[in-house]
Parts: C-alpha cells; sequence; structure tokens
C-alpha cells in the first residue's frame, strides 16, 4: 500500500522528469520604406516575392505571428510612376500585412488618390496622431489595433512624423496633426491601464533620428514614456542593427526598450520575438537576396499577376536614352552637383526669365544611383519620380541665406556651382556666396528650384515666402529626359563636377 509520502516522493520525480513549460512567444515581422521596389534593386537586393517567400516561412515555424509595414509603401520607383499605387497596395494585401501606417510618401499623389487604393487594404490601417475626420479617410484609419494571443494582448499603435514642412499643402490638405510625443504616451497608457494589453508596440514613421531640428523620433518617444514595450520604426532610412546600442534605448523609468528599422527598399526583413510572459524582446535581421528565389518559385499566381506591371516597367528600364561617364550615387557631390548645373540650364532655356543667379535642389528627390555606361528612361523615371515642377523664386539674399542655413542644418544639399557655403559640425552656417560673393542680404537675387522647396517642403519657409516670377507645368523629370538625349545627340555623357559645394569645416 502506497503512504502520502511515497506519492509525494514519486510526484516530484514526474515532475522533475516532465520538460519545463514554454512561455508563449509572438513574432512579428516588419519592413517600412519599401518604395515601390516591388522587384530587386540594381544590387539584386530586395523584391516583394522574396519577402513573401521570407514572411511565409517565418509564419509557418511560429504559433503567433503578426506583419507589419512601418509606412512609406510607395514612391521612389516607375511602378509609382506609372501605376500610381495600383501594384504596391496590392501586394500588401498578397503579402499578408495585419497593419500598415502612412508613410509620408503616401500622400505624394494627395489624400483623395491614396483613398482610392486605400479603401481596399484588408490590413488594418493605423494612426494615433493623425486626424482624418476633415477628408476621405475619415473613419478608414484607426489609432490602434490589439490582438490576443493566448491569454495576452498586444497592441500596436501608428505614430506618424509632421507633414508641415514635409508634405506639400495641396496633398495633405484637411489632414490635422496631432504631436506625436504627446500621443505616444497617452495611447500607450490608454491601451495599458483601460484596454489592459499586456504590451504595446508602436509602429512609427517619424525616424529614428530627426529630419529637422526640434522634430521628435523614436528615440525621443521612447525616452519619455513609461508604456511603449517596443518600437518598429521608419521614415529615416536607417540600418539599426540587432545587438547595437543603437537597437535599445531606456525608457522614462530606464527600462530598456527595442528600437528597429531596417533601411529602405525591402532589402531586409526584421523579426522581433516577443517573450509574451517576461516581455523580453529578441531582435533579428533576415537579408531579403537571393537565397530565396528557389522558395518565392511557388507563387506563380502572383507573379503572372505582375507580369503586365513589370512589362511596362520593364519596357521603359531597358530603353536606352543617354550614356553616364562614370558612376555616381546619390548621396555624393557628382551626382548632386550634375543634378543642380542641369537643372539651371534647363531653367534659364525654358523659363523666359532675363536672369537666374543659381539653382537649389533637394538631395532627398534623387531616388538612385546613376550607373556608368547606358542611361534607360527608365532610370531617368526612377531618379525623378516626384510630380514636380522647375520654379524660378525671386528672394532677398536674407531669406537666401536661411534657405541655406536650414540646408547647412541637414548636411548640405544640392546646389548648383555658383553657390558656395561652409557650416560647422554643429550644423550652423559659416560662409554662403555666389560667383565668390557674399550673399548681400538686402539684395534680390532670382533662385531656380522645384515647386516641393517652393512650398516650403524640406523645411524651406523662406523660399515658401519668396516671390514666384515662374512656374512650369511640366514635370521636372521630364525636362530632365530630354536634357540627357540632347547630351547624347551632341556627343556628350552625363558627368557631374567632384567635390561639395557646401561644406563642413
Amino acid at each position: 500500500m502506497k503512504t502520502l509520502k511515497n506519492i509525494f516522493i514519486v510526484g516530484l520525480a514526474a515532475m522533475a522528469l516532465a520538460p519545463a513549460v514554454q512561455a508563449e512567444h509572438v513574432t512579428i515581422i516588419a519592413v517600412n520604406d519599401t518604395h515601390s521596389q516591388i522587384d530587386p534593386a540594381s544590387d539584386n537586393k530586395g523584391g516583394a516575392l522574396r519577402r513573401r517567400a521570407i514572411y511565409d516561412k517565418v509564419r509557418s515555424e511560429n504559433k503567433y505571428t503578426m506583419t507589419l509595414h512601418a509606412g512609406d509603401a510607395v514612391q521612389g520607383n516607375v511602378y509609382f510612376s506609372l501605376y500610381g499605387g495600383a501594384v504596391e497596395y496590392a501586394v500588401i494585401d498578397s503579402l499578408g500585412y495585419d497593419a500598415v501606417i502612412w508613410g509620408n510618401h503616401e500622400m505624394d499623389n494627395g489624400i483623395d488618390s491614396t483613398y482610392h487604393y486605400y479603401k481596399n487594404v484588408k490590413a488594418e490601417l493605423l494612426s494615433a496622431n493623425y486626424d482624418f475626420s476633415d477628408t476621405k479617410m475619415a473613419g478608414l484609419v484607426k489609432p490602434y489595433m490589439i490582438k490576443a494571443f493566448g491569454d495576452k494582448r498586444v497592441a500596436v499603435m501608428g505614430i506618424n512624423v509632421q507633414p508641415a514642412g514635409l508634405v506639400s499643402d495641396k496633398n495633405c490638405k484637411g489632414l490635422r496633426y496631432l504631436p506625436s510625443i504627446d500621443v505616444a504616451d497617452a495611447t500607450a497608457k490608454y491601451l495599458k491601464e483601460v484596454q489592459k494589453v499586456d504590451y504595446v508596440v508602436m509602429l512609427s514613421h517619424i525616424g529614428y533620428v530627426s529630419d529637422a531640428p526640434g522634430e521628435p523620433n523614436d528615440q525621443d518617444v521612447v525616452k519619455s514614456s513609461h508604456y511603449i514595450d517596443l518600437v518598429i520604426g521608419g521614415h529615416s532610412h536607417s540600418t539599426v542593427k540587432p545587438g547595437t546600442p543603437e537597437a535599445t534605448v531606456m525608457n522614462a523609468d530606464g527600462k530598456p526598450i527595442t528600437v528597429g528599422q531596417n533601411g529602405k527598399w525591402g532589402k531586409i526583413v526584421s523579426t522581433y520575438d516577443l517573450d509574451l510572459e517576461t516581455g523580453k524582446v529578441v531582435y533579428n535581421q533576415i537579408a531579403v537576396d537571393k537565397t530565396w528565389d528557389e522558395a518565392a518559385k511557388k507563387y506563380v499566381a502572383m507573379d503572372n499577376w505582375l507580369k503586365p506591371y513589370r512589362q511596362g516597367v520593364d519596357s521603359l528600364m531597358n530603353l536606352p536614352v543617354s550614356e553616364s561617364a562614370r558612376a555616381m550615387k546619390n548621396s555624393e557631390a557628382p551626382l548632386q552637383n550634375w543634378v543642380s548645373d542641369a537643372s539651371l540650364e534647363i531653367i534659364r532655356k525654358i523659363s523666359g526669365v532675363k536672369k537666374v543667379d543659381c539653382a537649389i535642389m533637394n538631395k532627398g528627390g534623387i531616388r538612385v544611383n546613376m550607373p556608368e555606361g547606358m542611361v534607360s528612361e527608365g532610370l531617368i523615371g526612377s531618379m525623378f519620380p516626384f510630380d514636380n515642377r522647375y520654379v524660378v523664386l525671386e528672394i532677398t539674399g536674407q531669406g537666401l541665406i536661411d534657405a541655406l542655413k536650414v540646408m547647412a542644418g541637414r548636411g548640405g544639399d544640392c546646389v548648383s556651382k555658383e553657390l558656395s557655403a561652409t557650416f560647422n559640425d554643429k550644423g550652423e552656417l559659416l560662409t554662403a556666396k555666389i560667383n565668390g560673393k557674399n550673399i548681400d542680404p538686402k539684395k534680390i537675387y532670382n533662385v531656380a528650384t522645384i515647386d516641393y522647396l517652393a512650398n516650403g517642403g524640406d523645411y524651406m519657409q523662406s523660399f515658401k515666402d519668396a516671390k514666384r516670377l515662374w512656374v512650369d507645368e511640366v514635370k521636372y523629370g521630364d525636362h530632365i529626359l530630354d536634357y540627357v538625349k540632347e547630351l547624347k545627340a551632341a556627343g556628350k555623357k552625363i558627368n557631374g563636377a567632384d567635390g561639395w559645394r557646401m561644406v563642413k569645416k
């Protein structure tokens, strides 16, 4: 006969031999700033079919998953120039996203245009700090979503960038922005204390670093927060590598919070393994490269659906229009100098304005690199995809200096050869000259630019206040396309001058 003592001992032994109960986990799959990169980029990285293969593999290996996109699904590729979002927004559902948030480029064709596509997207559309009440998007966008995984509840809230100074007024008409830091922590607190969620994920499109001084970024939000448990970011195109100090930011209570971001163009997919018992996050990144091609072959229906769109893109990408003397990166001086000098030459020719002193362009408007050799019509379209027009502004010297101060604050920008400036490591303007002479604050200058900057984009308020002498009616990228064709006809190659014209001292 078994004694109570024996039963107790046997029970302890059985407990020792039984496997430990594993805590439940949810794996969050995330990308950001894919920018219409449906096919692999020129370096054979990225591609929607490859991303789908990665997503499906991660989903098959994990009991609980969520798939998120942190904004800017569109713009920067011929797919968007030709089809206006029809491909990218359909792909969102093909890839099975649970939630997406707005990027600033979602508004490049205006809110009404985005609504046309967004109304059909099955994924949850999130933004806690954009009030769409006075737009067509009213009722379509939610501040957050909540998902249950076993007995735990995880909330995802969307936090978006300040559109003023970044998005043309006409493209965000009716949208009201609410301060991101205030809304993020208040919403997270509400989710924890009222909705009784266990964890709050901030899906963000404000940047790991700020666009402009005073604008909050992901790190600022975390440092002021008590309730956010994980940040999945976008907008700044930062590649925040797992295991580095940059991937952890201390919150207002001194708690380490994981903050991640994947660069741009969908070349990296991140996974965040969230332990639902402890709240610990394990952050990882997966390269989207040719090793996923075999797995992607099974998506025959999706590939066939893409074919007619791809044919339209390929017809332009394979149509030669000019030649480049050398490879030039969009982040480096030669290509930025070429764009500014070419734009000034074009505007002087077509504007009818007798005297145009210089040209100022934005480096963010040059979306891809210039290769050596053959340059296609599609490449020019991808390089200058925005629906902007050339403008000539009449501006005071002080207004021009103020514009250069803003440009210096972000490390310089594209200026034609007539302009030169220096700034210090704090981004403070030190000198500003035209044709070797100091800019006179009281003198009037005529400056060539694009309407995005003339409307105050990239925080160029002094340009917005300036007088418009001339505004073109044709997309500036079309003029650049004609310009490079003329170079080819004249036996000349595309080439930019070396050396920065805005120099840090």
